[in-house]
């Protein structure tokens, strides 16, 4: 079979090219922006990619083009597929029909913490000797790939609640099935295909209509918004995370970076995590991910060594370099309540030592100004805060400038960032950079006029 992608070089349907190709099909697909690391990866798997949507590729013409949740009606390939009356589906309704109907599914939703959240619960399968499959939108350090089939009948997948296709717009993980389900937490995203908070609620709880009376629902204690989900029905076993008086799981933090912490379960302490992730919101990402292990038959001490050895994902407070002594830190931000939560972390971790935020608000969300009353508000432990303006954005940044409670300035350029920031720097001080896009490579930037310094 040869199956054609449109759309192929996102995390996403990079990650479904690779499934297709180890299933054994023919794989082909373009992108408008085909570039490492991605093409790499999909080229050293022998899949030919096509820059941009002429036609000509598909000649010869497919057994079914998957179509990307990015293509829109008016795109020259998608109006030749429906021209033409060409086979085509969407990824999530490609993988349950080829893969997921006979496995069993351990899905982790939720507006924050879906990437880390699976990337731990698949690893600590892996470390059980379980060879779970995955698909991750990331790549965790672990297993340096965003996908693979896998060798047992358990598949971990990072459940987005984008929508599906332009000719499906419900959301990506309704096609799951999962039998394993965690529910992190839920807040207003993606304004540009939600109306608000309650159509979202009404997706989670397409999902949860589709676990069996034999599976597992898992979500946090305490948290109103997936509550209201659950209130909505439920027909699985389910269990609460937290220190809410009914979570059956909870944490206790041993030091207040959160590197080490005491588990429970029912009541009692069932062993503690000794580990290189810092933040609560990583110490709860984690207790959902040994809860969802423990329903697939891992034991206790083996998810928490497990946690020991893990290496979290890339871009995740990532560092990327330490020059001067001056660390310079990578994070996918792309939502208040995640700048706010990795800027305390990284402050619980550092003490008071110099953290200097710098920020590009590129998500869709954001560039609408969805969330701009919260974005002042969360990043109140940093000590300074950049921000870079994108071009065409919906509203003036300058309204945070105005309204900060911590010194805040704005720029029209990643190098006048660096020009600013540079000379300011000392060793010791912490450089948190936090865009969900590639920022002008601006870590590298401020890591090499680091180097140049004779001290700092």
């Amino acid at each position: 079979m040869h199956v054609h992608i449109l759309g192929i070089c996102g995390t996403f349907m990079g990650g479904i090219a690779a499934i297709a190709k180890s299933l054994g099909y023919t794989v082909t697909g373009s992108d408008r922006n085909v570039y490492p690391p991605m093409s790499t990866q999909l080229e050293q798997l022998g899949i030919s990619l096509s820059e941009g949507y002429d036609v000509s590729q598909f000649d010869p013409a497919p057994d079914i083009v998957i179509i990307g949740n990015a293509m829109a009606r008016g795109n020259p390939a998608v109006e030749f597929v429906l021209d033409r009356n060409l086979p085509y589906t969407s990824g999530p309704q490609w993988l349950l029909d080829h893969l997921l109907k006979d496995r069993w599914v351990l899905a982790v939703a939720g507006t924050h913490g879906k990437t880390s959240t699976t990337s731990m619960l698949t690893w600590i399968l892996e470390h059980a000797g379980l060879e779970p499959g995955f698909l991750i939108g990331g790549v965790p350090e672990n297993f340096g790939i965003s996908a693979r089939i896998g060798k047992s009948p358990f598949f971990v997948i990072e459940a987005d609640e984008y929508d599906s296709a332009f000719f499906d717009k419900r959301s990506k993980f309704v096609h799951y099935r999962p039998r394993t389900l965690i529910l992190n937490n839920l807040e207003f995203d993606h304004a540009d295909i939600f109306d608000d908070l309650d159509a979202i609620k009404r997706q989670f709880h397409h999902l949860v209509r589709t676990v069996p009376s034999n599976g597992l629902v898992l979500s946090k204690a305490a948290e109103a918004n997936m509550e209201s989900v659950l209130e909505m029905g439920c027909w699985s076993e389910q269990q609460f995370i937290g220190n809410a008086h009914k979570a059956l799981w909870q944490s206790q933090p041993i030091k207040s970076d959160c590197s080490e912490f005491i588990v429970s379960y029912a009541g009692k302490a069932i062993g503690t995590v000794h580990w290189n992730l810092i933040g609560e919101h990583n110490m709860h990402n984690a207790l959902m991910a040994i809860a969802a292990a423990h329903h697939a038959g891992v034991n206790f001490e083996d998810a928490i060594s497990a946690l020991s050895l893990f290496k979290n994902v890339k871009r995740r407070m990532e560092v990327k370099g330490l020059e001067k002594g001056v660390t310079v830190y990578d994070d996918f931000a792309h939502h208040p309540t995640a700048i706010k939560t990795t800027i305390e972390g990284l402050r619980n971790k550092v003490g008071n030592q110099k953290i200097v935020a710098i920020l590009e608000p590129r998500s869709n969300t954001m560039r609408m100004g969805v969330h701009k009353n919260q974005l002042a508000q969360s990043w109140l432990v940093a000590d300074e805060v950049h921000l870079l303006e994108p071009k065409n954005l919906d509203w003036s940044l300058q309204q945070l400038v105005d309204n900060s409670k911590v010194p805040v300035k704005l720029y029209q350029s990643t190098q006048a960032i660096v020009n600013e920031v540079i000379p300011s720097l000392h060793a010791g001080d912490h450089v948190l950079v936090m865009s969900n896009g590639g920022f002008d490579a601006i870590h590298s930037q401020l890591l090499d006029e680091l180097s140049k310094r004779a001290n700092v």
